[in-house]
């Protein structure tokens, strides 16, 4: 496998294995796309990715991380992500959105205010928060509410009414939100998933809620689209989530419709410490792959094309997604098609610039 090989899945044939991660922009009102959104994930369309995947955008409101945060939890968000979603697919590359619940880390601050700061009702913010259970992120924050069994039924029917959204608005591939601390990995992790029912204590009850939310997204998603699952494939601290818990949890939803798991870390408490450094996460991904035969998506601190190439090459993943680095460089796939002396179509509106 190389870099620039195509890669097929259900129906859908992206272009190369990269991927663009989802990142949180902050430049929303009210959840709707803006045109910040339209430039800035149609530029790495143009730049070269395979598939462009939004931020992570809220199922209801109140699980928004910010209150700048993209929505999907009404209709009428629809059209502004249809308008990019258009953009990206003229360019060749496959349009894909994140759905996503912050749980307990809902309503805070964008970075350059303050990260993780909460914001108040007064600042637009909003109150309560729900989780898994009333532990809250950190002793400073405020206590969540623990959902109910009947509304943890009908948050996993949001997520797929977030699903049947994307499909009208065009998407061909849906991410399901399942890492950083976020409302999903609340219910995985035992560092902070304390029930006692059906959603709690044991392997089996604490997936129970993402499976459930699965089940949901495929009943509504086609066949023929693909569906990726991010994990946070290890908390990093004693007792918690580890890479033993994500292969067995990739044994489940497997079977269930998940195409690949996107293996990140991470999130779920303060303080953990996580020895950051260039594919730093790229191990989990390639042992989820060898031990389950999943596809998986490598994530983290993959910044060079050589990099990346190896990665795929020696078989540790079958997608690279990159963040910071597309930020500073959103060509860098047509760089990195030259540097490994690979073929990749430019824009016809940038040929007379190629190298």
């Amino acid at each position: 496998m190389n870099l620039f090989d195509p890669l097929k899945i259900r129906d859908i044939t992206f272009r190369n294995r990269i991927a663009v991660s989802p990142m949180c922009e902050y430049s929303s009102e009210d959840g709707f796309a803006s045109d910040w959104h339209l430039v800035h994930l149609g530029c790495r369309a143009v730049g070269g990715a395979a598939a462009v995947l939004t931020e992570a955008i809220a199922v209801v409101p109140e699980g928004r991380i910010s209150p700048s945060d993209l929505g999907i939890w009404k209709d009428a968000h629809i059209d502004n992500l249809a308008r990019i979603v258009r953009f990206i697919r003229q360019q060749g590359a496959v349009a894909g959105t994140q759905l996503a619940h912050a749980g307990f880390k809902a309503s805070t601050s964008a970075p350059w205010i303050g990260a993780g700061k909460p914001v108040s009702v007064a600042e637009g913010g909003w109150r309560p928060i729900f989780s898994s259970t009333s532990k809250p992120f950190t002793p400073e924050s405020i206590p969540p509410e623990a959902l109910t069994v009947e509304a943890i039924a009908r948050l996993a029917h949001c997520f797929a009414e977030a699903a049947r959204r994307s499909l009208e608005a065009g998407y061909e591939l849906i991410e399901i939100h399942a890492a950083h601390g976020y409302l999903v990995h609340q219910f995985l992790s035992p560092l902070v998933n304390t029930r006692t029912d059906q959603y709690g204590a044991s392997f089996e009850n604490r997936t129970r809620f993402l499976r459930e939310i699965v089940a949901a997204v495929r009943h509504v998603w086609p066949e023929r689209l693909p569906l990726w699952l991010r994990i946070t494939a290890s908390d990093w601290t004693e007792g918690g989530w580890t890479i033993e818990d994500s292969v067995a949890l990739a044994r489940q939803v497997k079977p269930l419709g998940v195409d690949l798991v996107d293996a990140s870390s991470g999130g779920i408490v303060p303080g953990a410490r996580i020895p950051v450094g260039p594919g730093y996460q790229t191990a989990f991904a390639e042992r989820i792959r060898r031990d389950t035969g999943i596809l998986t998506g490598a994530v983290g601190m993959i910044t060079s094309p050589e990099q990346a190439q190896h990665i795929i090459a020696t078989g540790q993943a079958d997608v690279v997604l990159l963040a910071r680095q597309l930020l500073r460089e959103p060509y860098w796939p047509l760089r990195a098609a030259h540097v490994l002396k690979q073929d990749a179509p430019w824009p016809k509106q940038y040929e007379r610039a190629r190298w």
